[in-house]
């Protein structure tokens, strides 16, 4: 009996893990399959796909997948930062006005004014512990005006044509400097997460605070950080687009702030908070570029575009809630006990 029983509970641990591992697998074919879809789609419709796709899309994914992974990093912690849209704005803003000279300048004084707002913010949302939405959503319309007033409300041009060729120029027909650059960013922020206690520590303040607490994970300088590395990162995306297309925008609209939440549960977020890794997000990012491009390859109305990447969001949020990770689970553990059995039965 108890060997019985030590059989089952290891036969159901197996089962766990390969659940885990299936959705955490989810956002690395979903960028796959976007990538067949952004070739085989204009095939069927009788136009020739080119490796100019890919890079169009890589180029849309070196900005906003820094936006992507900066919000991705505050779910992760159970927060959420609206504030991303206008740490967006602001950092492209800053670094072409103080970076006609030397943009490297121009990019460290709009990461690091950008990364100081995020942990600000951060403080008072683990100090006073208030609703992050709240704190972020004023964070927002003051990066935001303070955008609009700094480009007196208009877009700014970039002179440095030079360093707009550079990081647009192209690598190996698909890259480029500046989705190279993004791409080396992600690469850093993964490792860090996955290769030393910060995940670990990120997940479980996103798991649970007090819990978190008593395990003792150090939560205030974990969400502090967190919002640090998040404003930080969206003005390196905000500036990686402002010098790419030698312009900065006042007000760039909802669009980065739905392709980044959208990017970041197609990447495995968990809206409660918890789960996922930068790996999820930049993948989800990835396929969404991709699934974009096709749109535009296509020429495909803006509402159809919206309709697809809607209903593909529903489906991935009511996938990836609790009770249908639960229930498909039972049904996975009910068809392993089943298969324990059989096989026991023809010993």
């Amino acid at each position: 009996m108890r060997l019985t029983t030590t059989t089952t509970m290891m036969t159901v641990s197996s089962l766990t893990s390969r659940a885990n591992r299936a959705i955490s697998l989810w956002p690395l074919a979903f960028a796959l399959a976007m990538l067949i879809v952004l070739y085989i789609v204009p095939l069927l419709n009788g136009r020739t796909p080119t490796l100019f796709s890919t890079y169009n899309a890589l180029q849309s994914f070196a900005g906003l997948s820094l936006v992507a992974l900066a919000i991705g990093l505050t779910m992760i912690i159970g927060e959420f930062d609206l504030s991303v849209l206008g740490t967006y704005a602001l950092g492209g803003m800053i670094a072409v006005k103080l970076g006609g000279e030397n943009p490297l300048v121009g990019a460290l004084a709009a990461m690091v004014f950008c990364g100081v707002f995020g942990a600000l913010q951060g403080f008072v949302i683990a100090r006073f512990a208030v609703n992050s939405m709240a704190v972020t959503l004023a964070g927002y319309l003051v990066t935001l005006g303070a955008t609009g007033t700094i480009g007196d409300d208009r877009s700014q041009p970039y002179a440095n044509f030079d360093l707009t060729a550079f990081l647009n120029l192209p690598i190996a027909g698909i890259f480029s400097v500046r989705s190279g650059i993004a791409i080396l960013v992600i690469i850093v922020i993964s490792v860090l997460f996955l290769a030393t206690p910060l995940g670990r520590d990120m997940r479980a303040t996103g798991g649970g605070r007090r819990a978190s607490r008593t395990a003792g994970v150090r939560v205030n300088p974990i969400v502090i950080g967190t919002f640090a590395i998040s404003g930080t990162l969206a003005a390196l995306g905000g500036t990686l687009q402002s010098y790419g297309v030698a312009t900065a925008t006042s007000n760039p609209g909802l669009s980065p702030l739905i392709f980044a939440v959208t990017a970041a549960l197609l990447g495995g977020i968990a809206l409660t908070g918890g789960r996922g890794t930068p790996v999820g997000i930049a993948a989800g990012a990835l396929g969404l570029s991709f699934l974009s491009q096709m749109f535009t390859d296509m020429a495909s109305p803006q509402f159809v575009s919206s309709l697809v990447r809607g209903s593909l969001l529903v489906i991935v949020t009511v996938f990836a809630t609790p009770v249908i990770i639960r229930y498909i689970r039972r049904l996975r553990e009910g068809s392993g006990r089943a298969r324990s059995v059989d096989s026991r039965s023809h010993r």
